[in-house]
């Protein structure tokens, strides 16, 4: 026997549509490229949404061909999320922080039709032009006076985005998708071969967009001023601008300025009371909060994510100005959230030490994420906080197999594998130990690169820690802390490997430290741990 409910599949373009709807006077603020700070509002996105669906059409895309973006967070980046995607085209937003050999391979791979373009971007967009030919059409996102004749004259069929919109009609019906529809794509960062293209529908993105809404995970409603720092580039900025619709709330758009005076001042101004981003940026707009002595007005609560956060950020945040901090992990191939730390009663009553102990694990999972952990031979280990081993997923938002890999799905009996060393205690709280890759094996007994980095960041002097490991004769391998100070700071080797006694096992402390100007940064903010052994080894010779 079926159930005699409407059989009413879900679309991103209902997020808008219900947005404009109840909340269509709610401002969407925008610091855009030309520097100026822009206002408009849910129903004005989504009469230019479907002026967008309406150029698509006026161009000649057909449903599923997928429409490029090199763009930062800004109103016409979101007006972009829903006019392709809600005409059954399909959103392919690329990171401009890749190199563009693999900006060009992604292109290509996505077999992308239109690209559409901040200006900030020009400079990429002149060095892989001549090497993307399935692209049909240029949109510099700005108006036909900002672009320069130099970039018409190097770039064909170079298009204003604003002259694109003004020649349509915003009178359009969305058509009718069938939600398990391809809606959007992202390529993993690609550390290691080629990027990998993760596609997802209609129907995972609107589930992850109600799933990372509740109180349990981000905690969004109508009443919130959400600040995504996270790129729109970067696995559509962790989902907030569909869950942002959803609730109703405010937004406010950063644009290129991410530094933590100009975040700093956009929050303070508009509001904020909510904001996601990788620990690097919260690491300037700390140092912003400690100069002005307080905390952006407004400001509740911040989601870290990408990385893991150390508890002296954790502590900063709640302690020094009283703003909640939540940890968050994911990945691309899974929409990409999937656990949030948020405490349950019985940690509220923790002593101080023992409560961050859990607030600096990766959190548990939301409904619709399933979690195991398994040792190398694929059998289960018990969730008792300290069998180590890998943690496989799955769920309605989490990947099933790489758009056009030519290679079997990832999947082991239906979970995928993330690549991650963990522990899962019995409430479902994850702690990654390591990337499978990085995990630090010394005599038999795994070290976590995390932990012993999460300390030296407690250390004043440290603006940036890594620890990788290094062949040990005996050991077979041991653990090296790399470091950054900060500016004006001096510390000793001595000193810092003093700072672990009695936090970590006397084993697990590292052999030595290595001071230097910088840590490599991958494309999302990660360390770059392959390349800073390859730095270290050839230093060493």
């Amino acid at each position: 026997m079926n159930g005699m409910m409407q059989a009413h599949g879900l679309n991103i373009a209902d997020l808008i549509e219900f947005a404009a709807r109840y909340h269509g006077d709610t401002e969407i603020v925008s610091r855009r490229v030309e520097g100026d700070l822009h206002r408009t509002n849910y129903a004005e996105i989504l009469g230019r949404s479907k002026r967008v669906a309406r150029a698509l059409d006026s161009m000649g895309l057909a449903v599923g061909d997928r429409v490029g973006t090199l763009a930062w967070n800004g109103y016409r980046h979101f007006e972009l999320y829903y006019g392709v995607s809600g005409s059954g085209r399909v959103l392919h937003t690329l990171n401009p922080r890749l190199h563009p050999d693999q900006i060009v391979w992604i292109i290509n791979h996505a077999d992308d039709h239109v690209l559409c373009f901040d200006m900030t971007f020009a400079p990429i967009v002149q060095a892989v032009a001549s090497r993307c030919p399935r692209i049909r059409h240029w949109v510099a996102l700005c108006d036909a006076g900002h672009i320069p004749v130099e970039l018409q004259q190097a770039v064909p069929n170079l298009r204003s985005y604003e002259a694109l919109l003004a020649g349509q009609n915003g009178d359009y019906a969305w058509p009718e998708l069938e939600e398990n529809a391809a809606s959007s794509m992202c390529y993993t960062s690609g550390t290691t071969g080629n990027p990998k293209g993760v596609l997802y529908s209609h129907r995972s993105t609107v589930l992850h967009a109600y799933a990372i809404a509740l109180p349990d995970a981000i905690n969004l409603s109508a009443r919130d001023a959400v600040l995504p720092v996270v790129p729109m580039f970067h696995v559509n900025a962790w989902g907030i601008p569909y869950a942002a619709a959803l609730v109703g709330c405010k937004l406010v758009f950063p644009g290129p300025s991410l530094d933590g005076a100009s975040l700093f001042s956009l929050m303070d101004a508009e509001g904020v009371t909510f904001a996601a981003g990788v620990p690097t940026i919260w690491l300037g707009l700390l140092n912003q909060m400690q100069q002005q002595a307080r905390k952006p007005a407004a400001l509740q609560r911040v989601l870290i994510g990408g990385s893991a956060a150390p508890a002296s950020m954790i502590a900063a945040f709640q302690d020094g100005y009283g703003v909640e901090v939540r940890h968050a992990w994911g990945m691309t191939e899974m929409s990409p959230v999937g656990t949030v730390c948020t405490l349950k009663n019985k940690h509220l009553e923790l002593p101080a030490l023992q409560r961050m102990a859990v607030q600096t694990t990766q959190g548990r999972p939301i409904f619709g994420v399933e979690l195991r952990v398994v040792d190398g031979d694929g059998k289960d280990l018990p969730c008792d906080g300290r069998s180590v081993g890998e943690l496989l997923v799955k769920g309605p938002w989490i990947v099933e197999d790489y758009y056009q890999s030519g290679k079997p799905s990832p999947l082991r009996d239906g979970w995928f594998p993330t690549g991650d060393v963990v522990t899962i205690d019995p409430d479902g709280y994850v702690r990654i130990m390591d990337r499978s890759k990085d995990v630090i094996k010394s005599g038999g007994e795994w070290i976590s690169s995390i932990d012993i980095e999460n300390i030296a960041m407690a250390h004043p002097a440290v603006a940036m820690a890594a620890c990788v490991a290094m062949p040990d004769a005996k050991w077979d391998e041991r653990p090296l802390l790399v470091v950054v100070k900060k500016p004006g700071a001096t510390v000793a080797q001595e000193e810092l490997l003093a700072f672990y006694e009695g936090k970590v096992a006397k084993w697990w402390i590292p052999d030595g430290v290595r001071f230097v100007d910088a840590i490599p940064l991958g494309a999302t903010g990660k360390i770059l741990k392959n390349k800073l052994r390859e730095q270290i080894q050839a230093a060493m010779v």
